[in-house]
């Protein structure tokens, strides 16, 4: 082994960098860690030969081959400081994180961490892992091992007052209760993290992070216009931070991270539009603001803003097909698309059936591009829902739409009339009684 190493120097590392093949770079990169000099330049070699091995081994994608290296470097982590031990240790689960596909494998990288991380006694590195693999849960939606570790996390990381962490650890929380459809439980985490970062300076994505939870939770309570606010805050900051912050000029390739995000919080914003009926204000905003984000996301929105100015079932099913991925399978989306989507047809129902006393369903069915049943079905919840007065007439297969009945409004101003003498009286009761004692 030690006679196919390669001497720590900068040279070995340039002879790294010119390699003909990323192959050969990353045999060169391992023999360059197999050299057991422990010389303070030799350990600084070895720290930018394993960034560079990891940036290799992430573009080729072997990641069995990352998933092995901490086991590997298990020696050279007891040469260094616990903080470089830290960086890079994160710094190999990120480059994991970079494959696609590899989420069983970054769970048990984690796991394989942690474990280690116990046996030498490293709490902050443990604690920064167990909390990357919380995520990781929540995003196999393992959300009961999630919530255990996250529990036990709090406790820990508030003992030790570590802001940074802790607001990140909130975070995850609260995005754990609201996927389990706890709402209280996700603003109260929410609003720990929020008075956490208030105390002192937090990363700039981190707020961003912030943000966009906040207007996930404002827009499940219907508060889009709030919700509008915080997402294109999130929107400003993701943008400006996907952005190299010495070149701002678009030529540089933005993070991937940060973009996502903010292709995200776009998309939420113009999902804030539609449901306010603001659906023609999307155009606009893409426009302003998104033509660098231009893609499936938006597309996805627009043409559900296109089916909603429309007024289109037909147009709103086509969207719903064309975009799965980024409609359906988006679940802060598709909640509230749902929602959307019985509105429509409500409102498409009540304008078909307005010029009408009796109607046959099958009539209705074909006008409106829907399913007999489920037209059948969307009549009954509304006649139940007092959208109009009707009865549905199963053996003629007709809907029978009644008048509505004339309001009478004496009743109730007799009633507020009675009410209020009745208060009159109560008053000049108490008034004798304190008079005849």
């Amino acid at each position: 082994m030690e006679s196919s190493c390669l001497p720590a120097t900068l040279d070995s590392l340039t002879h790294a960098s010119e390699a003909n093949t990323p192959s050969e770079a990353i045999y060169i990169l391992y023999r360059i860690l197999e050299n057991p000099s422990s010389s303070s330049e030799a350990l600084r070699i070895k720290e930018l030969a394993i960034f560079k091995l990891c940036d290799l081994l992430s573009q080729e994608k072997w990641a069995e081959d990352l998933k092995n290296l901490p086991i590997q470097l298990r020696p050279f982590f007891s040469l260094i400081p616990k903080a470089k031990t830290a960086k890079i240790v994160k710094g190999i689960v990120d480059a994991v994180a970079k494959i696609p596909g590899t989420s069983d494998l970054q769970i048990t990288l984690c796991k394989d961490i942690v474990q280690w991380t116990h046996l030498e006694k490293r709490s902050f590195l443990r604690q920064k892992i167990e909390a990357k693999l919380a995520a990781l849960l929540m995003e196999k939606k393992e959300y009961s091992e999630a919530s255990t570790l996250l529990s036990r996390l709090i406790k820990e990381v508030r003992r030790l007052d570590d802001k940074l962490l802790l607001i990140e650890i909130d975070l995850l929380e609260s995005k754990l209760h609201f996927s389990l459809k706890n709402l209280p439980k996700a603003k109260a985490a929410l609003t720990a993290a929020r008075t956490a970062a208030s105390a002192f300076y937090i990363p700039t994505d981190q707020q961003g992070e912030i943000d966009l939870q906040s207007g996930i939770l404002h827009a499940q309570e219907k508060g889009y216009k709030v919700a509008y606010s915080y997402f294109y805050e999130a929107f400003e900051t993701f943008n400006a931070f996907s952005r190299d912050p010495k070149d701002t000029s678009s030529k540089k390739d933005p993070d991937a991270k940060a973009k996502a995000k903010a292709i995200y919080s776009l998309k939420y914003m113009l999902l804030c539009k539609i449901m306010v009926s603001q659906a023609d204000d999307v155009a606009g905003i893409i426009s302003s603001h998104g033509l660098e984000y231009l893609g499936p996301e938006l597309d996805a929105m627009k043409a559900v803003a296109d089916a909603y100015s429309r007024r289109s079932l037909k147009l709103f099913e086509i969207a719903l097909c064309n975009f799965k991925s980024r409609l359906d399978e988006d679940p802060i989306v598709q909640r509230h698309l749902s929602s959307l989507y019985d509105t429509l047809i409500e409102q498409n129902l009540c304008r078909l059936i307005e010029p009408f006393s009796r109607v046959e369903i099958a009539n209705i069915a074909e006008l409106i591009e829907l399913p007999a049943d489920h037209v059948v079905k969307k009549l009954s919840q509304m006649i139940l829902d007092k959208k109009f007065a009707g009865t549905l007439d199963q053996v003629a297969g007709c809907l029978v739409i009644f008048e509505d009945p004339k309001r009478d409004v004496i009743y109730p101003a007799t009633l507020e009339t009675i009410s209020s003498m009745g208060k009159v009286v109560d008053s000049l009761f108490i008034r004798s009684s304190k008079i005849m004692v």
